[in-house]
């Protein structure tokens, strides 16, 4: 699976998180390297860091800054699921590294 110049938006996530429906986040992917740059909603800028391995499963840290000016990191596994429709869904378990290291879970969906 290649996430590669993919779009996705969140559209679950626990009370602890700052991702929203506001979230967009843009994939880059060279060989199993995935990046990404993601704002809007309570975070101004964030940017993610990860490895994907042979069945699409991300492994990533990622660290941002959200409205309040605080920065936040933390790490997270996504689990890829195929809709119907060929776009990606991602299953999300993440925690805090920072703040009060909470844990939770997202789903993000691409746009």
């Amino acid at each position: 699976m290649n996430y590669h110049n993919r779009k996705f938006r969140s559209v679950s996530n626990t009370e602890n998180g700052e991702t929203s429906a506001d979230t967009i986040f843009e994939y880059v992917q060279e060989g199993n390297i995935l990046t990404a740059l993601y704002q809007g909603g309570q975070i101004v800028k964030g940017h993610l860091i990860g490895s994907v391995d042979d069945q699409g499963y991300i492994d990533m840290r990622y660290h941002q800054v959200n409205r309040k000016g605080e920065l936040m990191t933390g790490k997270c596994h996504s689990r890829p699921e195929v809709l119907s429709n060929g776009k990606i869904r991602l299953h999300e378990i993440w925690e805090w590294t920072s703040g009060d290291f909470s844990k939770g879970n997202s789903i993000l969906e691409e746009i």
